[in-house]
């Protein structure tokens, strides 16, 4: 995982997420993680992780996220398996094969 994916699950997961986190983050980071984004209607991307769906509406004003669905991103990524906790163990256990 790049230091930019991980800083993102960071900011992600964190107590207070922040509402700075754009668009185009997120769809990398959704990629990244090995899931389909794909449009369905309007502003509203399917997206399938782990065979997890959800339904995400890329935001209306500007491209930034707000809080809220932060947190649903968040719920949707703990129902696909992804935690912090599990990435930053995978990402020692990188450093340590190399």
């Amino acid at each position: 995982m790049s230091h930019k994916h991980l800083h993102l699950l960071r900011s992600l997961f964190q107590e207070q997420a922040s509402a700075n986190i754009h668009w185009r983050e997120i769809e990398s980071l959704l990629h990244h993680l090995g899931a389909t984004v794909e449009p369905v209607h309007g502003a509203r991307f399917r997206v399938v992780l782990n065979r997890q769906e959800y339904f995400l509406h890329h935001p209306h004003q500007g491209s930034v996220f707000g809080r809220q669905d932060i947190k649903h991103l968040r719920e949707f990524l703990a129902r696909a398996g992804v935690s912090l906790s599990s990435y930053e163990a995978q990402r020692e256990a990188g450093k340590e094969g190399q």
